[in-house]
């Protein structure tokens, strides 16, 4: 099981505590106007959960920033976000005492005063979290910081590679780069020789990318799906059709439709055989 502050539990602490501030906050401005009972105490009770979660969403983020900010040109980004993620902190634990002065105060007049702090205090934890969660979104999404390193599993870094190698992929054939395309292709195909879904992708880009279309074929023939698998046996089947198509095997492209078409029903499919029945 991991440590409290381990870098593995930082996704899921920051959730919680993302959560907890914008409902508690939540809660605090509705307690304002005196109803419903339950508004006070269960903002009381959700703020200062939020800035016990603020202190382990803070500790397991900085477990996680050394395996990332060695990755290079994303220094920067790591210290943005472990700036605002300190601010953040910060904010909510300011928030979390008025909130137990709250408590504190909950039969005197000035009670009322308390909370009034807390809403604004509020107000300013929860501007603080969205730019600590922006931040972090942006090491993440932009720069995969953390993806696939997260666990230590190597696994996960081979799906990094994988992902990495494929969307890189779908950029260079977006911009009109095929042979590009199709070298990183082939490069996640040499990698990950056994994985069905790359040879798949292997024999698109045969076909796309390399104009290459009895190639694809031959490649085709030589991937085995599940037969219980029907999204495979769909993307196999279409594949094959597209590259029977290209090669001028019309009749060809038909029969393979139609022997997924007889196991696995599928309108759309059935239109695609339409069409090049009538064509």
């Amino acid at each position: 099981m991991p440590a409290l502050f381990s870098a593995a539990l930082h996704p899921q602490v920051v959730h919680f505590t993302i959560v907890l501030a914008i409902v508690g906050v939540a809660f605090r401005l509705v307690s304002l106007a005196g109803r419903p009972a339950f508004a006070s105490p269960a903002a009381a009770t959700l703020l200062i959960l939020a800035a016990l979660s603020a202190v382990v969403s803070t500790r397991t983020g900085t477990a996680a920033h050394g395996p990332v900010e060695r990755i290079p040109g994303v220094r920067s980004a790591v210290g943005e976000h472990e700036e605002a993620g300190e601010r953040a902190q910060i904010v909510l634990l300011a928030l979390g005492v008025v909130e137990l002065v709250g408590l504190g105060l909950s039969r005197s007049r000035k009670v009322r005063m308390v909370h009034a702090v807390s809403a604004l205090v509020g107000l300013v934890a929860v501007f603080a979290v969205y730019e600590a969660g922006e931040h972090g979104g942006k090491l993440v999404y932009a720069y995969a910081g953390g993806v696939g390193t997260r666990s230590g599993d190597p696994k996960d870094v081979e799906h990094l590679l994988l992902a990495g190698l494929y969307e890189q992929a779908m950029t260079e054939r977006a911009a009109g780069r095929p042979q590009q395309a199709a070298d990183l292709i082939t490069e996640a195909a040499t990698r990950f020789p056994n994985d069905t879904e790359v040879r798949l992708l292997a024999a698109e880009s045969l076909l796309l990318d390399s104009k290459n279309p009895q190639g694809a074929v031959d490649a085709l023939k030589q991937v085995q799906v599940p037969e219980q698998n029907r999204f495979l046996g769909f993307r196999r089947a279409t594949l094959l059709a597209d590259a029977y198509q290209a090669a001028g095997q019309k009749d060809l492209a038909i029969a393979e439709l139609e022997s997924v078409v007889k196991t696995f029903p599928n309108p759309r499919l059935q239109r695609r055989i339409d069409e090049l029945k009538k064509n």
